[in-house]
């Protein structure tokens, strides 16, 4: 399949979040790149810190606004904010409006949850 519409998204619950891949090996059958999207609630922070030691990510946001927190430096997103994490740094991203916060996220290379690396002790500041 080459096509996939965000209502066939298969969302899984994670702490601060829903995430569906919508760009994967398993999903589109993609290759060289991922995608997923994620959802985040009014109140809510992606948890935990993490980074991707293989690659970068970069993320766009389509609703809503928040924060981001890359190495400990805080940055407010809103709609038509686009983001880059580098590799390696650690980030989290917070939803600080009213509505939900909606993220279009694309890695490079391929990545999935089992790339990541989590950084439990790493508090936003």
């Amino acid at each position: 399949m080459d096509v996939l519409h965000e209502p066939d998204i298969e969302m899984k619950s994670l702490p601060g979040r829903e995430l569906g891949w919508v760009a994967s090996k398993d999903v589109l059958g993609s290759r060289y790149c991922s995608s997923c999207l994620i959802r985040v609630q009014p109140g809510s922070t992606v948890k935990p810190a993490h980074s991707h030691p293989q690659g970068e990510e970069i993320i766009h946001i389509i609703a809503g606004e928040g924060q981001v927190n890359i190495d400990g430096k805080v940055s407010s997103v809103r709609s038509g904010s686009t983001i880059l994490f580098r590799e390696d740094a650690i980030h989290l991203l917070r939803n600080t409006g009213t509505e939900e916060l909606k993220v279009i996220c694309f890695f490079a290379p391929h990545t999935g949850i089992e790339d990541y690396h989590f950084h439990e002790d790493f508090e936003w500041k």
